[in-house]
């Protein structure tokens, strides 16, 4: 299966969890992320890690871009890792 690449564009985590610049990679387990961010970001992932391609604005790409459910606070930008 494909691995993902997490990384945090932006963040401003109340949590103080997250910072600009912080890289997850996905495989077999799930990364140290918050449960808000995690469901948000997790259909992505599935879709991606089992070769599907998803919509962004008039193409289709391996890549996604999601934020937390908390007013915005952390954006995300997930891409597939090719091996």
């Amino acid at each position: 299966m494909a691995k993902i690449k997490l990384t945090v564009t932006e963040s401003n985590c109340r949590s103080g969890y997250f910072k600009s610049g912080d890289t997850f990679i996905v495989e077999d387990l799930c990364p140290p992320l918050c449960h808000e961010l995690w469901n948000v970001a997790y259909p992505y992932i599935f879709a991606l890690k089992n070769g599907a391609m998803l919509d962004k604005g008039d193409s289709k790409s391996r890549e996604f871009d999601c934020v937390c459910p908390d007013e915005c606070r952390v954006k995300l930008h997930g891409e597939t890792i090719e091996e």
